[in-house]
């Protein structure tokens, strides 16, 4: 089956935040961990090195994109186990995103927003985290890994369509 893109888009003051949901049937902590713990997020971004601290910056490896680049990421917020902010600036810009998390019973919603300076961003920014979202997943969950061909080019029209909403 088809991945089905679960993105939308907000307009704020200062940015448009591209917000992806994703709920898990475990407890917050479990959830928090494999978003913070450098042995879990090499399951399905890269794994961490440094001291992880508000205002630190730390080097995330990204194993699944061409030639693993190390880029450096910069710790903005962490409020265990609710709100993890970063940001970075590489080749593509300055960017920054949240990892928000709330306990819904027995089940976790995590929330991922990046925060885009500008709408002609939502198309190359889109099918990128919904494909590392469902690969968190299935890191979680112990399933298959998706395969990046199923987000892009396949969603590209979607976020295309959703930018179009802020021009």
């Amino acid at each position: 089956m088809k991945p089905v893109p679960t993105a939308r888009a907000h307009r704020l003051a200062d940015s448009i935040d591209l917000v992806l949901p994703r709920t898990f049937r475990a407890p917050i902590d479990d959830v928090w961990a494999a978003v913070t713990e450098p042995e879990r997020t090499a399951r399905w971004f890269g794994p961490w090195k440094g001291d992880a601290a508000p205002g630190r910056m730390i080097q995330v490896q990204m194993v699944f994109e061409e030639e693993e680049p190390w880029m450096d990421l910069r710790i903005d917020a962490c409020e265990p186990p609710h709100r993890l902010a970063v940001s970075s600036t590489d080749e593509s810009g300055a960017w920054r995103m949240e990892l928000r998390l709330e306990s819904r019973g027995a089940a976790t919603e995590l929330r991922l927003v990046h925060h885009l300076d500008s709408a002609d961003k939502i198309p190359d920014a889109g099918p990128g985290w919904e494909y590392y979202l469902d690969m968190f997943a299935a890191a979680f969950d112990g399933t298959p890994r998706p395969d990046f061909a199923d987000y892009h080019p396949a969603m590209t029209p979607y976020f295309t369509e959703l930018a179009g909403k802020f021009s």
